[in-house]
């Protein structure tokens, strides 16, 4: 059985407001922009998630409701996951791990350095930085999520704005 994991790190957010906390940040318009154009092309991809994971934070939740919108995901089942918030690669990894075998495809949204981290953990190669609204996509021929971390992916991408713009 083939499942797929795609690591999709927040948009560009906003620094126009001094007063609100971190987690309250919003999308900027160049990551609103930047998260459609990815959404897009991860469309274009054929991507159909069975589930979406996401941080709480504004940033984070707003980048997956756009790309929802766009996979035609229902919005009433994105999961708001408050260990993505501040997320360990571990702690990542157990709740990737704790997912029904059910789901093939799981899109998960949140933050660096945590996702940047998550990613090299997982792939056979390395990467600098996720960028805003980057997307790393692995696969793997695994019966069950518990073998995140332990099986290589089969076959992976890494796609970002910066390439079309």
């Amino acid at each position: 059985m083939t499942k797929s994991l795609h690591i999709v790190r927040h948009g560009k957010s906003s620094w126009d407001y001094e007063d609100i906390s971190d987690i309250d940040r919003p999308l900027s318009p160049r990551g609103i922009n930047n998260a459609y154009l990815m959404a897009k092309k991860l469309s274009e991809r054929k991507v159909v998630p069975d589930l979406f994971l996401t941080s709480p934070a504004n940033r984070a939740l707003y980048t997956s409701i756009i790309f929802a919108r766009i996979l035609k995901f229902p919005y009433e089942k994105i999961t708001i996951e408050d260990s993505i918030y501040i997320g360990y690669t571990e702690e990542l990894i157990g709740l990737i791990r704790s997912q029904k075998a059910s789901v093939s495809h799981i899109l998960i949204f949140g933050h660096n350095p945590a996702f940047t981290s998550l990613a090299n953990h997982l792939m056979d190669h390395y990467l600098d930085n996720i960028p805003t609204s980057g997307i790393v996509s692995l696969s793997y021929k695994i019966d069950s999520w518990e073998e995140i971390g332990k099986a290589k992916p089969e076959k992976d991408f890494f796609d970002y704005p910066k390439r079309y713009l």
